[in-house]
């Protein structure tokens, strides 16, 4: 029987389907990756914006934890929206209880529309408990700002950070260039060592809701059927550009992302048309 690779998102639930629970398990399963979830907190929330955060109990998500640990295990698991310390501690003490290889923490912090979406008094947390136990951290220039306190403005400036990041104890760093000014979309990551550029064409559009959530989960995806974190950030960085140019138009604000782009441009190669 062949393997089924599995990957785990613990995360907020997105009651509009484009971030959060709802965009990890769609990528999972558009890359062929079984998804299983452990929520950390219940939004309602449109492309608009934010209209309600309800966090449930540190006890309620570590026991979603420990339920996938003790049965069903996990190839990989990705980290988004945390909003409390000690939430954070739980998290990163069931990471290390279970022996997690693959862990991809995305530092959600501020959503689309600017609702705040972690506590001011959790970046310490973050910082301290679970950016040691990443294989990679994926920040925006905005978390990256904040994660190192530095002003980024240039490719120099992103390679501080990078560094500044790498520094607290993760694997690997990809700072996310969605919220550059540049006529290309670059992500850079940093392996202790080198930088290397992921670079497209800049799309304008306002249908980008959720593309941290979807970009992280597809390394997540990739880490977890056991591709090398270069592979899984070009898997992902094709992922998405895919997932923007096809736009869903769902919404009066920030839309959503189109989750099953990807593969259907893939299925349209296959075909040669």
């Amino acid at each position: 029987m062949e393997k089924v690779f599995k990957a785990l998102t613990i995360a907020g639930s997105d009651s509009g389907g484009g971030a959060g629970i709802q965009a990890d398990l769609k990528t999972f399963q558009e890359l062929g990756v079984y998804g299983m979830s452990a929520i950390t907190a219940v939004t309602a929330q449109n492309t608009l914006g934010v209209q309600g955060v309800y966090p449930l109990t540190v006890e309620a998500v570590r026991e979603q934890i420990q339920s996938i640990g003790d049965d069903m295990g996990t190839d990989a698991v990705k980290t988004g929206m945390l909003f409390s310390s000690e939430l954070i501690k739980a998290v990163a003490e069931q990471i290390q209880k279970f022996e997690i290889a693959n862990l991809v923490v995305d530092p959600v912090m501020i959503a689309k529309g600017g609702a705040p979406l972690l506590k001011t008094e959790a970046i310490s947390a973050l910082i301290t408990y679970l950016i040691p136990l990443a294989t990679v951290v994926t920040p925006n220039i905005p978390e990256a700002e904040t994660l190192t306190g530095l002003k980024i403005d240039n490719l120099e400036d992103r390679k501080k950070a990078a560094k500044q990041i790498k520094d607290l104890g993760a694997k690997f760093v990809i700072i996310k260039g969605g919220h550059g000014e540049e006529n290309e979309s670059m992500d850079l990551l940093y392996d202790g060592e080198e930088y290397t550029q992921f670079v497209s064409k800049r799309v304008e559009t306002k249908h980008t809701h959720g593309t941290g959530c979807t970009f992280a989960a597809a390394i997540t995806a990739e880490l977890a059927k056991g591709h090398d974190i270069r592979e899984a950030v070009q898997t992902a960085k094709s992922f998405i550009e895919a997932a923007i140019i096809n736009q869903l138009g769902i919404g009066n604000g920030h839309g959503p992302t189109n989750h099953w782009a990807y593969q259907l441009k893939k299925a349209m190669m296959t075909d040669g048309r």
